[in-house]
């Protein structure tokens, strides 16, 4: 065997080490959220997402004006999310919510093996393999039936290869365009991945300068295609538009929980982290240019501005920051970790790599299987109000509905169109939102009594924590119906 046949031996047996490690810790990933389905599912959103993409799927017709609220029926609202809705009422369709479970599951674990397989590149397999489920655990209150998980893996490949590029003084790779437009189609967080481009750009001209004027232009030519090719998309320009409502904030965005800012009071884990993240970059003194000094401000500035976008900070601020790791502590790097000699555990995984490999796969699918089969995962009681549901439908009640928050999602799930609920990005604006807040207030049964005439409701399904229902009472409403979680309101005849 000659030098260059056992390099390529030794290359191959270390790819493979690096991808049964990474193998693994998305394995270790899937079982524990199989093992907490249910939290998937407490999202009161999750219904109307699906309903979404069921409705497309049998109408084959994109929406452009609202048909789910009697608030704002007919006013412009478009799904600029379609393809996320589709994939979770396709999943639907499959296995019900075991489904939707399911491909969430199996998105969070393939952007768990890619955060491995990405670190790995810089950093030993062990350690990039626990940077990677730690980092994914962090942001684990995100995981919900909803198409912003679809764009985990899509935001971490995006993020590790052009910060790559750009560290080996590359061009963008041009197919990552593809990944815009397949963004575009999901989730409105793609434009997102024009500021991620614009930081690794920065990066590049951190440490060329002016120097390399072929190369730059490459890379403003690729920022210039990333918007237009996220055109592709049944909206057109209405799909970045549509972000701006939120971007630049909207009357809603302060009420409601996701896009409040962080509390460390709550967020514990995350607060434990982000000490020991900044305890660390202060001991070690790690160099970092100032492009990725801005990039991880920015990141830590969505965070704390809004906890849903815990994953820009938890997620890419390692893949950033992985080269600088390697290159000023070789100890931690993979060219250490390729000239040392293996300990047995990385022995075993790489002499046995095939049937590890399916025996994960078997392991994966059997868990599945279980997952379908035997333990039916619901949506939360606090979200679906199912007895109450059944409570109305046996008994007729009919005319417009006024409705809890929480429950507006299970409501257009059910073909009963909602007084307000979570697509506060495009509809419930113009003071809506802020007059239904005040209904709830202190005072605020003048407000609710207006609301009540305008609307012309005829019912109302409100959550057992309500605030609203003593102004009911006051009103001359009749408790029609109340359990654990829901409580239902008709006009004393």
């Amino acid at each position: 065997m000659n030098n260059a046949q056992a390099s390529i031996m030794a290359t191959t047996h270390d790819q493979r080490v690096r991808l049964v490690f990474c193998l693994f810790i998305a394995c270790v990933m899937a079982f524990a959220l199989a093992a907490f389905a249910d939290s998937i599912l407490q999202d009161p959103d999750s219904w109307w997402q699906v309903k979404v993409g069921l409705d497309f799927l049998a109408n084959r017709t994109f929406p452009t004006v609202d048909p789910y609220s009697h608030t704002f029926a007919g006013e412009p609202w478009i799904a600029k999310e379609w393809l996320g809705q589709v994939l979770l009422a396709l999943a639907y369709r499959a296995g019900g919510w075991n489904g939707v479970v399911t491909v969430i599951i199996a998105t969070v674990s393939l952007t768990v093996f890619l955060m491995g397989w990405f670190l790995s590149a810089w950093l030993k397999p062990t350690l990039a393999v626990a940077l990677a489920f730690v980092a994914a655990s962090m942001i684990s209150p995100i995981y919900t039936a909803r198409p912003h998980v679809f764009t985990l893996p899509i935001i971490v490949i995006w993020t590790a290869l052009l910060f790559r590029a750009a560290s080996e003084e590359r061009a963008p790779p041009w197919w990552l365009l593809v990944l815009v437009a397949l963004w575009a189609n999901l989730h409105a967080t793609f434009t997102l991945g024009f500021v991620i481009a614009a930081f690794a750009g920065l990066d590049l001209l951190a440490r060329v300068g002016l120097s390399k004027p072929a190369l730059l232009a490459r890379w403003i030519a690729f920022g210039l295609l990333c918007p237009l090719v996220s055109l592709l998309n049944p909206y057109g320009i209405k799909a970045i538009l549509a972000t701006l409502s939120v971007a630049y904030g909207n009357e809603a965005v302060p009420l409601i929980l996701e896009w409040r800012p962080f509390n460390a009071a709550e967020q514990v884990p995350q607060e434990i982290a982000l000490l020991l993240v900044f305890f660390g970059l202060l001991v070690s003194r790690l160099q970092i240019g100032w492009a990725k000094a801005v990039f991880i401000i920015f990141t830590l500035h969505m965070f704390l501005s809004h906890m849903r976008f815990m994953y820009l900070f938890f997620l890419l601020v390692p893949l950033v920051l992985a080269v600088e790791v390697a290159l000023q502590y070789p100890s931690l790097s993979v060219g250490k970790w390729m000239t040392e000699k293996r300990d047995g555990l990385e022995r075993f995984f790489a002499r046995r790599f095939y049937p590890i490999c399916g025996a994960a796969i078997v392991l994966v699918t059997a868990a599945a299987s279980l997952l379908n089969g035997t333990h039916q995962v619901m949506p939360s009681q606090k979200t679906s109000a199912s007895e109450a549901l059944a409570f109305a439908e046996s008994h007729h009640l009919s005319g417009n509905v006024l409705n809890s928050y929480n429950f507006g999602g299970t409501l257009i799930f059910h073909g009963i169109k909602s007084y307000i609920d979570g697509r506060t990005d495009q509809l419930f604006l113009g003071g809506f939102t802020k007059a239904d807040d005040e209904t709830g207030h202190s005072g605020g049964k003048p407000a609710l009594e207006a609301q009540l005439k305008k609307y012309a409701i005829g019912w109302a399904l409100l959550s057992a924590d309500d605030s609203r229902q003593p102004f009911f009472d006051e009103l001359g409403w009749k408790r029609a119906y109340a359990d654990k979680y829901a409580v239902i309101y008709v006009p004393d005849a």
